[in-house]
């Protein structure tokens, strides 16, 4: 008679164990769903719902899209949503462009100064820029107030660059010999070969690129007037410092409540980026470990 011991770290979890856990998850869930329930009903709500429920509503009893017309209107708004979305779109593909085409030079043996280079990029890793030697820089290549400020000092992230890096050195080195053989030239063998095996890291990466563009607020703040702000910039200024909440629409005030305007601006700022990430999810976990082990 044979028995089947199993270890410990394998053994069925208690019920009451799994109570805890199902409890502590749920506790997870509320923490995070309520606060963004409360921001969308919110700006869902009529101004006299928000005014008789203190300011914050949590489920609109009569739900209006007021305060999205109004914000939406040819205001403020409005131009830096359009600016945001021109930055995030640019910047993204001009990214992504600079950093396969470094990685994948960093990740061939025997590229002539590959070696400096790549420690020249790791020092700009451990050693960032302050503040003002940046401002000082972008102002003294004239980029002040461009939205070119906001997209050419931040072009090649060194965490990505250093994930496609790994990620290209994993490509069997054969593929690279055989596409030699039948004589493709580097680019060919870089579009042909190298990217095509790569979706998953170049998915992971403009993901991470373009999240951090469509988030970025302080060089804008550092660099640009306020008539050029992106839409971080402004609901900064309009939400979070909670200033001159009638400019945020079309300059001319507001008929909805201040908190339902706010809460509105900040759905707007938020969606964009949860529609996208469901669909690149998937890539993360193959893109960013076989991008990181081998480095």
């Amino acid at each position: 008679m044979s028995s089947h011991i199993r270890p410990g770290w394998m053994e069925t979890p208690k019920p009451l164990t799994q109570a805890a856990k199902a409890l502590a998850l749920v506790a997870v869930v509320l923490l995070v769903c309520v606060p963004f329930l409360v921001i969308v009903s919110t700006s869902l709500a009529s101004t006299d719902e928000v005014v008789a429920n203190g300011g914050w509503v949590l489920w609109p009893t009569e739900p209006s899209l007021d305060a999205y017309r109004d914000i939406l209107d040819g205001g403020i708004v409005t131009h830096a949503l359009g600016v945001s979305a021109g930055v995030t779109i640019v910047g993204t593909l001009l990214s992504l462009a600079c950093t396969v085409t470094l990685a994948y030079a960093l990740s061939r043996p025997g590229v002539f100064g590959g070696r400096p280079v790549l420690l020249l990029v790791l020092f700009t890793f451990l050693f960032p820029p302050g503040m003002i030697p940046s401002f000082l820089l972008v102002k003294e290549l004239g980029l002040l107030d461009s939205y070119a400020s906001l997209v050419l000092p931040v072009l090649v992230n060194v965490f990505n660059l250093v994930v496609l890096r790994g990620f290209f050195q994993g490509i069997p080195e054969e593929l690279y010999e055989a596409a030699r053989l039948d004589g493709a030239g580097d680019w060919r063998v870089l579009f042909s070969v190298v990217l095509p095996l790569s979706k998953a890291a170049l998915a992971v990466v403009g993901l991470f690129y373009a999240v951090a563009y469509w988030n970025s607020w302080f060089y804008a703040s550092l660099y640009l007037e306020s008539d050029h702000w992106p839409l971080q910039q402004v609901l900064r200024t309009y939400v979070v410092a909670g200033s001159g909440l009638t400019d945020a629409t079309t300059g001319e005030g507001t008929i909805t409540a201040p908190q339902t305007v706010q809460m509105a601006v900040l759905v707007i700022a938020t969606v964009p980026i949860l529609l996208v990430y469901p669909f690149l999810q998937k890539y993360f976990t193959k893109g960013v470990l076989t991008g990181a082990i081998k480095s």
